[in-house]
């Protein structure tokens, strides 16, 4: 397979998991199970019936081949952290390069340019998830 077809098959697969969480969470609220995604498919994680996971991607499947492209984006996608952290962390690097003052000086306004990234990160992940690592295009 090529690389950009292994890609391919790695958004779909995350689009379905994430659309499985959603119905998942819809049928148990206080669910605690969590998705990783591989090439092969996806794994969930959890106290959660082998059927009903079934049956949940199976209903995902035919929701997300019928246009309900936003069952492809969760808020709990590991996506968000990983954006979240690389945008804090380089927002507080970013504040100490070319230092004129201590580190603990500097710290304040390392600590703020971190939580402005983390705010600006919640929109940006969304639209990653949207754009990079899910698809709403499932083969039907």
């Amino acid at each position: 397979m090529n690389p950009l077809d292994l890609v391919s098959v790695i958004r779909q697969n995350h689009s379905l998991e994430h659309a499985t969480m959603h119905i998942l969470s819809w049928h148990d609220p206080y669910l605690q199970a969590a998705g990783r995604t591989t090439p092969a498919g996806f794994y969930i994680y959890g106290k959660v019936d082998t059927e009903l996971v079934a049956n949940a991607a199976a209903e995902a499947l035919v929701r997300l081949q019928q246009g309900e492209s936003h069952l492809a984006v969760h808020p709990r996608c590991g996506t968000n952290l990983a954006v979240t952290g690389i945008l804090a962390g380089t927002a507080a690097f970013g504040v100490t390069l070319g230092r004129r003052r201590s580190r603990f000086d500097e710290f304040p306004m390392a600590l703020t340019a971190a939580m402005l990234a983390a705010v600006a990160a919640q929109p940006l992940a969304h639209i990653i998830q949207e754009r990079v690592t899910t698809t709403p295009d499932l083969e039907g």
